[in-house]
Protein backbone atom coordinates (compact mmCIF):
# COMPACT_ATOMS: atom_id res chain seq x y z
CA UNK A 1 0.00 0.00 0.00
CA UNK A 2 1.84 3.66 -1.14
CA UNK A 3 0.51 6.82 -0.98
CA UNK A 4 2.54 10.22 -2.53
CA UNK A 5 5.39 8.32 -3.56
CA UNK A 6 6.01 6.68 0.39
CA UNK A 7 4.98 2.88 0.90
CA UNK A 8 3.60 2.05 3.91
CA UNK A 9 5.37 -0.72 6.76
CA UNK A 10 3.49 -2.80 8.71
CA UNK A 11 5.15 -2.23 11.54
CA UNK A 12 3.99 -5.92 12.57
CA UNK A 13 5.82 -7.85 10.65
CA UNK A 14 9.14 -5.02 10.28
CA UNK A 15 12.41 -6.74 11.26
CA UNK A 16 13.26 -4.12 13.90
CA UNK A 17 12.16 -4.39 17.27
CA UNK A 18 12.48 -0.18 17.10
CA UNK A 19 9.66 0.52 14.42
CA UNK A 20 7.74 -1.42 16.63
CA UNK A 21 8.21 0.43 19.46
CA UNK A 22 8.47 3.40 17.91
CA UNK A 23 4.89 3.01 16.51
CA UNK A 24 3.74 2.11 20.32
CA UNK A 25 4.88 5.51 21.14
CA UNK A 26 4.09 7.98 18.37
CA UNK A 27 1.13 5.89 16.67
CA UNK A 28 2.50 7.22 13.37
CA UNK A 29 2.43 4.57 10.40
CA UNK A 30 6.37 4.60 9.30
CA UNK A 31 6.98 4.99 6.05
CA UNK A 32 9.47 4.52 3.43
CA UNK A 33 10.12 6.60 0.26
CA UNK A 34 9.37 4.75 -3.18
CA UNK A 35 12.39 5.47 -5.66
CA UNK A 36 10.77 5.36 -8.84
CA UNK A 37 12.87 5.90 -12.08
CA UNK A 38 11.64 8.18 -14.64
CA UNK A 39 12.69 7.58 -18.19
CA UNK A 40 12.14 11.29 -19.75
CA UNK A 41 14.62 12.43 -16.91
CA UNK A 42 17.46 9.68 -16.62
CA UNK A 43 19.76 10.02 -19.48
CA UNK A 44 21.78 6.51 -19.78
CA UNK A 45 25.09 7.55 -21.80
CA UNK A 46 25.48 3.65 -22.91
CA UNK A 47 22.85 4.44 -25.33
CA UNK A 48 24.82 7.50 -26.55
CA UNK A 49 27.13 7.14 -29.54
CA UNK A 50 29.28 10.24 -30.26
CA UNK A 51 28.47 13.82 -29.29
CA UNK A 52 25.52 14.71 -27.39
CA UNK A 53 22.29 17.07 -29.32
CA UNK A 54 21.30 18.78 -26.42
CA UNK A 55 18.50 20.50 -28.47
CA UNK A 56 16.84 16.38 -29.54
CA UNK A 57 16.94 14.85 -25.51
CA UNK A 58 15.66 18.44 -24.54
CA UNK A 59 13.01 18.78 -27.18
CA UNK A 60 14.12 22.58 -27.98
CA UNK A 61 16.54 25.00 -28.07
CA UNK A 62 18.11 26.85 -25.00
CA UNK A 63 20.88 27.81 -23.46
CA UNK A 64 22.47 24.31 -21.63
CA UNK A 65 23.56 24.72 -17.83
CA UNK A 66 25.50 21.57 -16.68
CA UNK A 67 25.67 21.05 -13.18
CA UNK A 68 28.77 18.43 -12.37
CA UNK A 69 28.36 16.51 -8.79
CA UNK A 70 24.37 16.79 -8.73
CA UNK A 71 24.03 14.87 -5.22
CA UNK A 72 20.46 14.17 -4.80
CA UNK A 73 18.99 16.90 -7.30
CA UNK A 74 18.31 20.07 -4.74
CA UNK A 75 20.58 22.48 -6.92
CA UNK A 76 18.94 20.89 -10.10
CA UNK A 77 15.40 21.20 -8.74
CA UNK A 78 15.19 24.74 -7.68
CA UNK A 79 17.36 26.45 -10.53
CA UNK A 80 15.48 24.64 -13.11
CA UNK A 81 12.24 25.68 -11.42
CA UNK A 82 13.45 28.98 -11.37
CA UNK A 83 14.74 29.67 -14.63
CA UNK A 84 12.17 27.42 -17.02
CA UNK A 85 13.83 28.59 -20.42
CA UNK A 86 16.99 27.22 -19.28
CA UNK A 87 17.88 23.12 -20.09
CA UNK A 88 19.86 21.76 -16.99
CA UNK A 89 21.64 18.88 -17.40
CA UNK A 90 23.11 17.05 -14.43
CA UNK A 91 26.04 14.67 -14.26
CA UNK A 92 26.27 12.70 -10.44
CA UNK A 93 28.60 9.23 -9.84
CA UNK A 94 27.26 8.15 -6.89
CA UNK A 95 24.87 5.88 -7.79
CA UNK A 96 22.71 6.49 -4.36
CA UNK A 97 22.57 9.98 -5.30
CA UNK A 98 21.66 9.79 -8.86
CA UNK A 99 18.56 7.45 -8.18
CA UNK A 100 17.08 10.09 -5.32
CA UNK A 101 17.91 13.04 -8.17
CA UNK A 102 15.85 11.70 -10.74
CA UNK A 103 13.20 10.71 -8.25
CA UNK A 104 12.94 13.41 -7.04
CA UNK A 105 12.98 15.77 -10.22
CA UNK A 106 10.52 13.48 -11.67
CA UNK A 107 7.94 14.11 -8.43
CA UNK A 108 8.17 17.39 -8.46
CA UNK A 109 7.17 17.01 -12.57
CA UNK A 110 10.26 19.50 -14.08
CA UNK A 111 10.47 19.10 -17.81
CA UNK A 112 13.91 20.88 -17.96
CA UNK A 113 16.27 18.69 -16.42
CA UNK A 114 17.81 15.76 -17.32
CA UNK A 115 20.59 13.74 -15.51
CA UNK A 116 22.85 10.80 -16.53
CA UNK A 117 24.96 8.63 -14.45
CA UNK A 118 28.57 8.85 -15.48
CA UNK A 119 32.16 10.33 -14.81
CA UNK A 120 32.19 13.86 -15.43
CA UNK A 121 35.40 14.18 -17.13
CA UNK A 122 34.73 11.19 -19.32
CA UNK A 123 31.23 13.00 -20.55
CA UNK A 124 32.71 16.29 -21.04
CA UNK A 125 36.03 14.93 -23.32
CA UNK A 126 33.46 12.46 -25.02
CA UNK A 127 30.15 13.14 -25.69
CA UNK A 128 30.16 17.32 -25.39
CA UNK A 129 30.64 19.92 -28.06
CA UNK A 130 32.65 22.38 -28.15
CA UNK A 131 30.50 26.16 -27.43
CA UNK A 132 27.70 23.83 -26.54
CA UNK A 133 26.93 24.67 -22.97
CA UNK A 134 26.21 28.06 -21.80
CA UNK A 135 27.17 27.36 -17.45
CA UNK A 136 29.27 25.21 -15.43
CA UNK A 137 27.91 24.97 -12.31
CA UNK A 138 30.37 23.00 -9.86
CA UNK A 139 29.55 23.06 -6.18
CA UNK A 140 31.18 21.43 -3.41
CA UNK A 141 33.25 18.68 -6.09
CA UNK A 142 34.89 15.71 -3.99
CA UNK A 143 38.53 17.26 -2.91
CA UNK A 144 40.38 14.01 -2.09
CA UNK A 145 42.08 15.18 0.29
CA UNK A 146 45.35 12.95 0.72
CA UNK A 147 48.02 13.95 -1.65
CA UNK A 148 48.56 10.71 -3.46
CA UNK A 149 44.97 11.45 -4.69
CA UNK A 150 45.40 15.15 -5.77
CA UNK A 151 45.44 13.96 -9.35
CA UNK A 152 41.52 12.51 -9.03
CA UNK A 153 39.94 15.99 -8.23
CA UNK A 154 37.81 17.21 -11.24
CA UNK A 155 39.37 21.15 -10.94
CA UNK A 156 42.74 21.02 -12.61
CA UNK A 157 44.54 22.40 -15.13
CA UNK A 158 44.11 19.60 -18.00
CA UNK A 159 39.88 19.40 -17.43
CA UNK A 160 39.76 23.17 -17.40
CA UNK A 161 40.87 22.68 -21.20
CA UNK A 162 37.87 20.60 -21.45
CA UNK A 163 35.45 22.92 -19.19
CA UNK A 164 36.71 26.20 -21.63
CA UNK A 165 36.12 23.87 -25.01
CA UNK A 166 32.72 23.02 -23.72
CA UNK A 167 31.64 26.40 -23.29
CA UNK A 168 30.01 29.10 -25.54
CA UNK A 169 31.88 32.58 -26.24
CA UNK A 170 30.80 34.59 -22.21
CA UNK A 171 30.28 30.93 -21.12
CA UNK A 172 30.67 31.18 -16.94
CA UNK A 173 31.90 28.60 -14.81
CA UNK A 174 30.27 28.98 -10.82
CA UNK A 175 32.06 27.11 -8.63
CA UNK A 176 32.25 26.47 -4.62
CA UNK A 177 33.72 24.47 -2.22
CA UNK A 178 34.52 24.50 1.53
CA UNK A 179 37.73 23.05 1.29
CA UNK A 180 40.46 25.63 2.23
CA UNK A 181 43.22 23.71 0.43
CA UNK A 182 41.33 22.56 -2.78
CA UNK A 183 40.27 25.83 -3.40
CA UNK A 184 43.54 27.07 -3.17
CA UNK A 185 44.60 25.13 -6.16
CA UNK A 186 40.97 25.81 -8.18
CA UNK A 187 42.60 29.66 -7.73
CA UNK A 188 45.79 28.51 -9.39
CA UNK A 189 43.80 27.06 -12.11
CA UNK A 190 41.80 29.92 -12.58
CA UNK A 191 44.28 32.32 -12.79
CA UNK A 192 46.73 30.45 -14.99
CA UNK A 193 43.96 30.78 -17.49
CA UNK A 194 43.07 34.66 -16.70
CA UNK A 195 47.28 34.86 -17.39
CA UNK A 196 46.44 33.14 -20.68
CA UNK A 197 43.86 35.04 -21.63
CA UNK A 198 40.97 32.80 -21.95
CA UNK A 199 38.66 33.92 -18.77
CA UNK A 200 38.15 36.63 -16.74
CA UNK A 201 36.90 36.55 -13.28
CA UNK A 202 33.53 37.64 -11.57
CA UNK A 203 31.34 37.70 -9.52
CA UNK A 204 30.12 34.38 -7.96
CA UNK A 205 26.52 34.12 -8.55
CA UNK A 206 24.59 33.02 -5.34
CA UNK A 207 21.68 29.99 -6.32
CA UNK A 208 17.93 30.84 -7.14
CA UNK A 209 17.21 29.20 -3.91
CA UNK A 210 20.13 30.18 -1.45
CA UNK A 211 19.20 31.22 1.83
CA UNK A 212 20.70 34.20 3.79
CA UNK A 213 24.61 32.96 4.47
CA UNK A 214 24.34 30.41 1.94
CA UNK A 215 25.53 30.81 -1.70
CA UNK A 216 24.32 27.49 -3.47
CA UNK A 217 21.90 26.38 -1.07
CA UNK A 218 22.62 22.69 -1.23
CA UNK A 219 22.20 19.89 1.50
CA UNK A 220 26.11 19.82 1.24
CA UNK A 221 26.22 23.11 2.16
CA UNK A 222 23.48 23.91 4.87
CA UNK A 223 25.40 20.77 6.15
CA UNK A 224 28.68 22.20 6.31
CA UNK A 225 27.26 25.88 7.59
CA UNK A 226 26.40 24.30 10.91
CA UNK A 227 29.47 22.88 11.68
CA UNK A 228 31.14 25.92 10.85
CA UNK A 229 32.43 25.48 7.41
CA UNK A 230 33.28 28.42 5.31
CA UNK A 231 32.21 28.16 1.42
CA UNK A 232 34.74 29.52 -0.82
CA UNK A 233 33.40 30.50 -4.64
CA UNK A 234 35.38 30.94 -7.88
CA UNK A 235 34.08 32.33 -11.14
CA UNK A 236 34.77 33.15 -14.60
CA UNK A 237 33.68 34.27 -18.07
CA UNK A 238 34.66 32.56 -21.14
CA UNK A 239 36.66 35.83 -22.97
CA UNK A 240 36.31 35.48 -27.18
CA UNK A 241 39.18 34.97 -28.75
Amino acid sequence: MGFGGYEFINVFKASSPNLEFFYYLTGFILAKRVIKDYPEISFNEENLEGIIDFDEIFGRKADVHIEIGSGKGTFLVNQARAFEDVNFFGIEWANKYYRLAVDRIGRWGITNVRITRTDAAHFLAEHVADGSVSWFHIYFPDPWPKARHHKRRLICTENMQQFLRCLEDGGVMNVATDHVEYFEQMVEVFQKEVDNGKIELIEFTRAADARDGEMVGTNFERKYLVEGRVTNTIAAQKIKI
